[in-house]
C-alpha cells in the first residue's frame, strides 16, 4: 500500500511539472516590457532605447501577439526589435520563457 501511495505521489509531481513547462520553437520578435506587442516587429531603435533605459526585454509571439517575460534576458542582446525564431522552454503559469537558442527569422 505504501508503494502505491509513493508511486502515485511521484507520478502526480512529474505530471504537474510537465504541465507547467513545455519546450517549443516559436516565431516572434523581441520587444520591451513597456511597449510589448505595440511594435509589431518594428521599432528596433525604440526597443533598444527602452531596454537600455531599464525596461525588460520581452518576447512577443507572432501568431498570438502574446507577450512573454524572458527568464534569461542576456540571451536576446543584439536582437532588440528583430523578428526571431526561438527554441525555448515556456512556463505557462508564469507567462515566461527561458530561451535555449535564438536566431534571426528568415
Amino acid at each position: 500500500m505504501k508503494r502505491i501511495f509513493v508511486f502515485a505521489a511521484v507520478a502526480l509531481t512529474f505530471a504537474a511539472f510537465s504541465a507547467q513547462a513545455s519546450a517549443a520553437r516559436i516565431v516572434g520578435w523581441i520587444s520591451d516590457s513597456m511597449c510589448g506587442a505595440k511594435h509589431a516587429g518594428t521599432g528596433a531603435a525604440c526597443v533598444k532605447k527602452c531596454v537600455e533605459g531599464g525596461m525588460a526585454p520581452v518576447f512577443v509571439d507572432s501568431a498570438q501577439k502574446a507577450v512573454w517575460k524572458i527568464d534569461n534576458p542576456d540571451a536576446v542582446k543584439g536582437y532588440y526589435g528583430a523578428k526571431v525564431v526561438i527554441h525555448a522552454t515556456a512556463d505557462d503559469a508564469a507567462k515566461s520563457v527561458h530561451i535555449d537558442s535564438i536566431e534571426a527569422a528568415k
